[in-house]
C-alpha cells in the first residue's frame, strides 16, 4: 500500500519514517451502523477534529438488533473500493467478522472502537438473553486489528464478563479468545464537543427555584423511576425545583415520563428532545443540578456536558463515574444509594448558592475530556493502526 506525503528536507532513514508519520494526512473509511447518541457524537467529533481525512457512511439509529447482525451486509454493497483506504474504523453494533469475510481480502486495518457490548449490557423488562449478539462482539473483537473501549471501567467489564459468558457454551469453550483480544485492547475517552479552554459559568437566577436536569436518553437503563422518585421524595421535604426533561427517546416515550409530565406540571419547563445543539448549550448553562440514576454507563458524556456547562452532579458511586470524576470529589458528588441522593439533592437545593466553587472546579476538571485534549492520541491510534 503507498502512502502519499510531503517533505522540505532530508532526513536519515529513521527519522523520515516519523517524519512522514506526523505530516502525512490517511484516508479513512468509518462505517457507524447505529447513528444516534454517543455513537453518533463521537463520530462526528473524529471526523471533524482529526487532522486525517475521514469518510463517514451511517445507517439510522434503530433496530439495533437487525443492525448488529445486518449492517455488514448494507455496507459491503454499498462502499467501494476499500483498497484505497489507509484503515477502517467502525464500533461495536456492527460485525466486523461478517464485513471482513464478504470483503474477500480487500479490507484495510481496522480499529473498533467499543461504547458498549451485549454480554454486559442490561436486559430490558421481560427480555431474555439472546447470546448471538454477544459472540458477534466476541467474533469482532478478534476479527479487529486494535480495539478502543470508552473506559476502563467498560473495558475492565468486559474481560470480567468474558469468562462467564463462555462457559454458558456446553462444550469446547475458547477461553483462548481473550488474551488475544486483551492483547491489541487499550482505553481511549470520547471527546466531547466543547473547547479545552475553562468554561464561564453563569448563575441561575436567584428569585427562581434550581433546574434539575435529566440530559439521557429516555430508555430503561438510565432508570428514569428512580430518578422521579427522587424527586417525589425532595418535594416531600419541603424543596422546590424545576425540570428540564431532555435527552433522546429512540421508541415510545416510556410511561415513566408520561407520568411525570402531568405530576410536576408547571415545574417542567422543557419536555423532550432539543435538536439545535445552541438551544441544547442555553438549557445546560441555565441548569443547577444534572442528575443519573442509571444501571449502566461506559462513560456518559450527557453528564460530562452538562458539568462542563456549570451543572452540580449527583451521580451513583459505580459505572464509570468513579472513574470520570477526580478523586477529590467523590464524597461531594457521588451517592451509594437511594436514601443518599435524596438526602444530598435536598441540600443541593436548599444551599445551591454556597456551591459556585464546586461547580467551577468541576466545570474545569471536565475540560479534559474535550476533542482539543484528546484528538492526538486519536490520531496516533490512526496512524500505529497503519504502520503496524
Amino acid at each position: 500500500m503507498t502512502i502519499s506525503g510531503q517533505w522540505d528536507y532530508l532526513v536519515e532513514p529513521n527519522q523520515l519514517i516519523r517524519y512522514l508519520k506526523l505530516k502525512t494526512k490517511l484516508k479513512f473509511l468509518y462505517l457507524e451502523p447505529f447513528f444516534g447518541g454517543s455513537h453518533r457524537e463521537f463520530a462526528q467529533g473524529l471526523v471533524a477534529h482529526s487532522r486525517h481525512s475521514i469518510e463517514l457512511v451511517t445507517l439510522p439509529a434503530r433496530f439495533w438488533k437487525w443492525r448488529m447482525r445486518g449492517a455488514a451486509l448494507y455496507f459491503i454493497k454499498n462502499v467501494s473500493a476499500l483498497e484505497s483506504y489507509h484503515g477502517l474504523i467502525t464500533t461495536d453494533l456492527m460485525s466486523l467478522s461478517d464485513f471482513k469475510a464478504l470483503a474477500k481480502g480487500a479490507c484495510p486495518p481496522t480499529l473498533m472502537y467499543f461504547h458498549e457490548n451485549q454480554f454486559t449490557y442490561p436486559l430490558a423488562p421481560g427480555e431474555h438473553a439472546d447470546y448471538q449478539y454477544g459472540f458477534t462482539d466476541i467474533t469482532s473483537a478478534l476479527a479487529a486489528d486494535r480495539i478502543l473501549f470508552n473506559s476502563q471501567t467498560h473495558s475492565d467489564a468486559f474481560f470480567e464478563g468474558l469468562p462467564g459468558f463462555l462457559n454458558l457454551m456446553p462444550e469446547y469453550r475458547p477461553h483462548w479468545v481473550a488474551d488475544e483480544i486483551r492483547a491489541k485492547t487499550g482505553v481511549l475517552y470520547p471527546g466531547c464537543r466543547f473547547t479545552a479552554e475553562s468554561a464561564s459559568l453563569k448563575d441561575p437566577p436567584p428569585q427562581l427555584p434550581p433546574l434539575i436536569i435529566w440530559n439521557h436518553r429516555w430508555e430503561f437503563d438510565k432508570n428514569p423511576e428512580a430518578f422521579f422518585d427522587a424527586l417525589d421524595a425532595v418535594l416531600e421535604n419541603g424543596a422546590e425545583f424545576r425540570l428540564a426533561l431532555l435527552g433522546e427517546n429512540f421508541q415510545a416515550v416510556p410511561k415513566a415520563f408520561i407520568r411525570a409530565r402531568s405530576r410536576y406540571g408547571a415545574r417542567i419547563v422543557q419536555y423532550g428532545y432539543v435538536e439545535s445543539r445552541p438551544e441544547y448549550m442555553k438549557w445546560l448553562q441555565r441548569g443547577a443540578i444534572v442528575i443519573s440514576t442509571a444501571t449502566q454507563e461506559n462513560f456518559g458524556i450527557s453528564v460530562v456536558e452538562a458539568i462542563r456547562h456549570g451543572c452540580l452532579p449527583l451521580l451513583p458511586a459505580r459505572l464509570a463515574y468513579p472513574e470520570i470524576i477526580p478523586d477529590e470529589f467523590h464524597s461531594r458528588v457521588l451517592y451509594r444509594d437511594q436514601k443518599e441522593l435524596v438526602q444530598k439533592l435536598s441540600q443541593r437545593i436548599k444551599d445551591y448558592g454556597q456551591y459556585r466553587d464546586l461547580r467551577r472546579r468541576l466545570s474545569k476538571a471536565m475540560g479534559r475530556f474535550s476533542w482539543g485534549n484528546l484528538i492526538h492520541r486519536y490520531d496516533e491510534e490512526l496512524e500505529k493502526l497503519v504502520h503496524a
